[in-house]
């Protein structure tokens, strides 16, 4: 079960009425979504973040954007549970998002320590080895530079 995120969380995003309906209030399931969030979001982290040291933070040292983004995309597959057909757009847009996000730090393109303003700071959980990092990677292609040859 996770952790990480608190009932209390929702509140900036939803509210409790709405998040008990779409659970029938049964927490079971909110904590199923979230579980399914944090797996989503430690796939795209892993590659330069300690995800399990991240994931296990709690109450104020927890880092902003990723409680933020970890609650979007659980109440996104919460709505999902409800009636994907009628999903709202915003719902779908604040998931994108999330995602947008999580592949720009794991393409390294954004630094999660660098947006922490003194909460929870990350510098603790980069990997900063780049031989850890390329051993986390999928995928690493490099090549030369191209090589023009018009006169």
């Amino acid at each position: 079960m996770a952790q990480f995120i608190n009932i209390e969380d929702y509140d900036a995003s939803v509210h409790h009425e709405i998040l008990n309906a779409l659970t029938r209030a049964d927490d079971a399931i909110a904590e199923i979504c979230e579980d399914r969030a944090i797996s989503e979001m430690k796939s795209y982290l892993s590659v330069r973040y300690d995800v399990d040291r991240i994931f296990s933070m709690t109450g104020n040292d927890r880092h902003p954007l990723v409680l933020m983004f970890a609650l979007d995309i659980t109440i996104f597959h919460l709505f999902c549970i409800h009636n994907p057909q009628k999903l709202s757009q915003i719902r779908k847009d604040r998931y994108d998002r999330a995602i947008e996000w999580l592949k720009s730090i794991a393409s390294g393109k954004i630094d999660l320590s660098a947006s922490s303003d003194g909460h929870g700071g990350m510098t603790d959980f980069k990997i900063t080895d780049e031989e850890s990092v390329n051993h986390r990677a999928n995928y690493l292609m490099r090549s030369n530079t191209k090589r023009t040859n018009h006169y």
